[in-house]
């Protein structure tokens, strides 16, 4: 497995970016964002591990102020903690935090794909597919950092065609806090094991049968992070 680390986090500098005028300072903040949520999306930060918004904003190629904004707002997602000394860092993840996360996805994704459902058809099927082919390549290969980015876009897939103005951002948060600590835990033990759900979400898109869509999303929420996540947890 390749290790996980807080580098590699990449957004293209925008000319002119000085923060001098707010177009600028609009473009800086949407990468420095986008940037730093797909970092925490694939477990390119380590929980626990702090970092700095200068150091942030010296490996993004922006100044301090978008990092500072970004930051702001994915601790307010409590995805990120920023501490007094100004310093960042993913929470640590403990036992009551995780179940309460597996317990939110329980209650929000199923539904979430259920109401996708009516807008999805087989040319949607065939792009899921092809995205589960890509995640089997990853898991024949170890690779847990693509693993994480394409299972990601295998279920975001599905929840967009929702049209959610609720749920939607709820799971999208839901994702950045569980994400860092799933990419430890595949890091550490892979995921050649895991059942793959997502064959049976195809199929039931393909059926258009909401009842089996629900069942797959809550299996494959149970095994991918209720099982290997549980068993990597401290004792309570």
């Amino acid at each position: 497995m390749n290790k996980t680390s807080t580098g590699n986090v990449q957004a293209p500098r925008p000319d002119g970016e000085d923060g001098s005028t707010p177009t600028h300072r609009g473009t800086a903040r949407a990468q420095v964002d986008t940037a730093v949520r797909s970092a925490l999306l694939t477990g390119r930060f380590i929980p626990g591990k702090a970092v700095t918004l200068r150091g942030l904003a010296q490996e993004l190629g922006v100044s301090p102020m978008p990092v500072r904004e970004v930051i702001q707002r994915l601790a307010a997602e409590n995805a990120l903690n920023v501490k007094p000394n100004g310093r960042v860092q993913v929470p640590e993840m403990s036992p009551s935090r995780f179940d309460e996360i597996l317990k939110a996805r329980l209650l929000l994704e199923p539904e979430l794909a259920e109401m996708a459902l009516p807008q999805l058809d087989h040319a949607d099927a065939k792009v899921l597919e092809d995205i589960d082919l890509e995640i089997d390549e990853s898991i024949s290969s170890g690779n847990a950092e693509s693993y994480l980015r394409l299972n990601h876009a295998f279920h975001f897939r599905i929840y967009a065609s929702s049209n959610s103005e609720i749920l939607m951002p709820l799971v999208e948060s839901l994702w950045l806090q569980f994400a860092p600590f799933m990419r430890t835990v595949y890091g550490r033990v892979g995921t050649a094991n895991l059942v793959d759900w997502h064959k049976e979400a195809i199929r039931a898109i393909r059926n258009d049968d909401p009842t089996a869509l629900n069942a797959a999303i809550a299996a494959d929420i149970r095994d991918g992070m209720g099982i290997l996540g549980r068993e990597s947890l401290p004792e309570s």
